[in-house]
């Protein structure tokens, strides 16, 4: 009986504990980048309101709306394995991987018209702080994207099931993580004046 109320108390973070301990380290140091940013915005407010406006704001909102797309789909991942539909769970981490991917290629376009404006880390003080939380989050996307992959591979030769889907979950946390990032990181870098 013990056992049985024991299955039914939910458990207070989804997947793998070790790998919550890594998010939780990851979201400090992202943490402490962005109060970083944020004391030195203070002290550099017109730097910082100047060069913010050459950002493209389109571009960011885009990748905005395709990470929190993405995560969604990646939600209905996690509920497809629940469910023992192991095909639905992988389409739709597929599509997860699919705005992830977007998210990238519009990333990089971004990339692209900064570095071909001559914009480096050295240019000035704002375009160090975007250029490194930026890329640093980039990262972290392809790391995820790398995680929700092998995900993929595990779930195509039957590692998860309605019983088993740790993974899965494992997977969508630290996706969870990019797109919660991003969403601070966005108006923070791109709006906030």
């Amino acid at each position: 009986m013990s056992t049985a109320i024991a299955e039914l108390k939910p458990k207070l973070l989804p997947g793998d504990l070790a790998l919550w301990f890594f998010i939780f380290m990851e979201l400090l140091v992202f943490g402490i980048f962005f109060i970083v940013y944020s004391v030195i915005r203070t002290q550099n407010v017109e730097l910082f309101n100047q060069y913010q406006l050459t950002l493209n704001r389109e571009l960011g909102a885009a990748n905005t709306l395709l990470l929190i797309t993405s995560s969604y789909f990646v939600i209905q991942a996690v509920h497809s394995i629940k469910l023992n539909d192991i095909k639905r769970c992988i389409n739709w981490l597929c599509a997860g991987l699919a705005g992830g991917a977007g998210f990238l290629v519009l990333k990089g376009f971004e990339y692209y018209d900064t570095f071909s404006a001559g914009i480096r880390l050295t240019t000035n003080t704002f375009y160090m702080f975007y250029l490194s939380l930026t890329l640093f989050h980039f990262l972290h996307v392809i790391l995820g994207m790398v995680i929700l992959i092998a995900v993929v591979i595990k779930a195509k030769y039957g590692a998860y099931n309605a019983q088993n889907y740790i993974g899965v979950e494992s997977g969508a946390s630290y996706w969870h993580m990019v797109d919660l990032v991003w969403i601070i990181l966005f108006p923070l870098v791109y709006i906030i004046r």
